[in-house]
């Protein structure tokens, strides 16, 4: 099967609290030659569509207080659930 153009979508939502939300998304397309891998082109466009999204949110989440405060409990939680593992 011949596939000429693959496309990604990466979309993800972040809580801001006090009952607002972002969503943030990324839409890229590319052309396939028929010697090219389309998988590996696949793969590639989500890595970057990814790269996309967290780049354009880590302003946003630096300046909400509410993604700041949950973002050290989930490392506290991590790192909490570390030391029971060397129980």
């Amino acid at each position: 099967m011949k596939i000429g153009t693959v496309s990604i979508s990466y979309s993800r939502k972040f809580n801001l609290g006090n009952y607002e939300s972002i969503e943030l998304g990324c839409s890229l397309w590319a052309q396939v030659e028929e010697e090219e891998d389309a998988d590996g082109v696949v793969q590639f466009l989500y890595h970057q569509a990814k790269a996309a999204v967290k780049e354009a949110a880590m302003p946003v989440i630096k300046a909400n207080e509410f993604q700041i405060s949950k973002a050290k409990s989930q490392r506290k939680v991590a790192a909490d659930l570390g030391d029971m593992e060397d129980l």
